[in-house]
């Protein structure tokens, strides 16, 4: 198939707002302090430091002793989950942390919950289910003072696994990471759209989940997706502005050059086919702009 040279030039912007907050999404299994050892795959990478990407976290936090609030809403476990970050900030000398124990969406109206939120220099969601995070917080008023915050004030907003899955526009939560590139293997919802044209995929590499981002991004080439290896995350800055942290790698998905799919075509349970998708793999220090549409 023959691509026009006006087919082949970047698309222009549309101009939306952009957020004056800081999106930290990570991979999943960010070193929380272990040795080498205790982390064989970070061993294995000469440029692996402890605590890296949660120290990272602590930098972007604006103010003197800054309120960092965790949620575990995602984890089946949240009272474990919820302490192991509030353990793990204290050795970082980050003392004012709290927990929120939000387990329903009753409980994200809590008055008292959108209080500390009104407080917070910073948000940390911890792992999970990431369909656990979209069906408590979407359409909620803590969701909302959230976004607010993040499009308006510094506010730092990260996550890891789960947590990091759910700020995109469109979440995978759920796919067969061994069942080929079949049509209809892979279940997409909106995510909690921190991130605009966006798609992000956690634990990329050693889950082989890249199948199930390309089928993803061939059913709508304008978002672009991420895939953050484990122990690996990407620091947003106005929404579009990426910095690669971490000891790992950074997959980027760009389909908006895709010449042909019949992803369209074909019924569910058949290969699907794409042409000229392009594939970025960026490392610790590496940039990548984000175009938005």
């Amino acid at each position: 198939m023959k691509v026009s040279e006006q087919e082949k030039k970047p698309r222009q912007s549309i101009e939306y707002k952009l957020p004056n907050g800081t999106v930290i999404a990570i991979g999943g299994k960010e070193n929380k302090g272990e040795s080498p050892e205790e982390e064989e795959d970070q061993g294995r990478n000469i440029n692996f430091e402890k605590t890296e990407i949660l120290e990272r976290f602590l930098q972007e936090l604006q103010g003197k002793n800054p309120l960092i609030v965790v949620i575990p809403t995602a984890s089946t476990q949240p009272k474990k989950a919820g302490k192991t970050y509030v353990d793990v900030f204290k050795k970082l000398k980050a003392n004012h942390v709290e927990i929120l124990d939000i387990r329903s969406r009753e409980d994200s109206c809590n008055p008292k919950f959108l209080k500390v939120i009104e407080k917070a220099a910073g948000i940390m969601f911890t792992g999970g289910d990431q369909l656990r995070l979209t069906s408590i917080f979407g359409g909620t008023e803590i969701m909302r003072l959230i976004k607010e915050r993040y499009f308006n004030e510094k506010l730092v907003v990260a996550g890891t696994s789960a947590g990091a899955a759910a700020m995109s526009t469109q979440m995978i939560y759920q796919g067969k990471n061994d069942a080929g590139f079949i049509k209809g293997s892979v279940s997409i919802t909106a995510g909690l759209e921190l991130l605009n044209d966006v798609a992000i995929d956690t634990h990329f590499i050693s889950r082989g989940r890249i199948v199930r981002m390309l089928q993803m991004i061939a059913t709508n080439p304008t978002f672009i997706g991420i895939g953050l290896e484990e122990d690996t995350g990407v620091v947003v800055k106005k929404g579009r502005e990426m910095e690669v942290v971490g000891s790992g790698l950074v997959t980027v998905v760009d389909g908006r050059c895709i010449t042909n799919t019949n992803i369209y075509e074909v019924k569910e349970g058949v290969p699907v086919t794409i042409r000229d998708m392009t594939v970025h793999l960026l490392g610790k220090g590496d940039t990548y702009t984000i175009e938005v549409f």
